[in-house]
């Protein structure tokens, strides 16, 4: 099974080979000096990686999975989020699908409703 984080890498390339700009979304949490924890990043949901279209400026959003791999409830409602408002976005499996997505500016590829 090929690993979300080498998938990530293919789309990278490849959408950066196809005129566009994409950034991969960094999370995590940090204990403070006094026991604390606090979220660092982007709000829970958010997509493995965004990024726009050079032709266009058009932004999109990716969510990777692996062959198995399904949304969270938290990506669900952030896509919903995106749906909303007509934003490219897609759960990709392989470069070739993000390539779609992006090409085609398609809205909610790979969620089922």
């Amino acid at each position: 099974m090929t690993s979300e984080h080498k998938i990530q890498n293919d789309i990278r390339i490849a959408l950066s080979r196809h005129q566009c700009t994409v950034f991969r979304v960094n999370v995590g949490s940090v204990k403070t000096p006094d026991g604390r924890f606090f979220s660092a990043g982007v709000p829970s949901g958010h997509p493995d990686m965004y990024g726009y279209r050079w032709s266009d400026n058009q932004i999109f959003y990716i969510e990777v999975k692996n062959e198995r791999g399904r949304p969270r409830k938290d990506q669900i409602r952030f896509h919903n989020f995106l749906q909303s408002h007509n934003v490219i976005h897609g759960i990709c499996r392989s470069a070739d699908d993000a390539l779609k997505v992006v090409k085609e500016g398609l809205v909610g590829y790979g969620f089922k409703d």
